[in-house]
């Protein structure tokens, strides 16, 4: 039944979130100022991640290719469709729900710690369009940052299957182009756009609501990690099953 209760609250903040609009000029300064704080200040830890995944997939495909039948543009072709289909959009998903989803937490909590949310209200303020809209505007900007985490990947796969001598430069662009499905682009950012919405909304949800001091805001942005990494693996098994099955 608790859970239950968090679901209900959930889905009635999200109805709070898109009514009673603040003012259009507020919120676009409010917009930018998030796509700075969370989507320009992920892109170091995005590509860092995101090379050193494609060079590991590449190093790990090619020392179990034994059988030297196996032609190594495989290498390649494995390395793509990893990081496409699953490494950059979901994993790195994972990892920008502990950066990102504490993000979120931490600040709304701190505000509901000092009740700068209750003085929001007092003045009138839809305090839930005010704080988290502009989260979710932002976070619609996530699948640029998935985009190039996958280039990113490629060119770590790259890297350490040609310089690491396990293939050839001719052999990794072949098999790198083999059999390439641009659905598979497709699938990857429908996902990408589901996860950006519960990066913004999941996070925000255990801030807003979170009861207590400095201590609970800590709590609550573990919480805040944990759920939105389990929504996001479930979110990625069904889509899986809808859009590829």
């Amino acid at each position: 039944m608790f859970y239950l209760d968090d679901i209900g609250r959930y889905f009635l903040m999200l109805k709070g979130v898109f009514s009673r609009m603040t003012k259009g000029s507020v919120i676009r300064n409010l917009i930018f100022k998030e796509i700075d704080d969370l989507i320009i200040g992920s892109l170091g830890i995005t590509v860092f991640l995101a090379f050193f995944i494609g060079a590991v997939v590449a190093i790990q495909t090619a020392l179990n290719l034994t059988n030297p039948l196996i032609p190594k543009k495989l290498i390649a072709f494995a390395s793509r469709q990893s990081v496409i289909l699953e490494f950059a959009p979901t994993f790195i998903s994972v990892i920008m729900a502990g950066k990102v989803g504490s993000f979120i937490t931490s600040s709304i909590g701190t505000m509901r710690v000092t009740e700068q949310i209750d003085a929001l209200e007092v003045m009138g303020i839809n305090s839930l369009n005010y704080l988290v809209f502009p989260k979710i505007i932002a976070m619609l900007t996530y699948p640029f940052v998935i985009a190039i985490a996958m280039f990113t990947g490629i060119c770590g796969a790259y890297i350490a299957g040609v310089y690491g001598g396990f293939v050839s430069s001719t052999d990794f662009l072949t098999g790198l182009r083999e059999e390439f499905i641009p659905y598979h682009l497709t699938y990857a950012f429908i996902k990408t756009f589901l996860f950006s919405f519960l990066l913004a909304t999941i996070p925000s949800f255990h801030g807003y609501y979170m009861k207590g001091g400095a201590l609970e805001v800590g709590k609550a942005s573990t919480s805040a990690f944990v759920w939105t990494t389990v929504v996001i693996i479930i979110s990625n098994y069904v889509l899986t099953q809808l859009l590829l099955s």
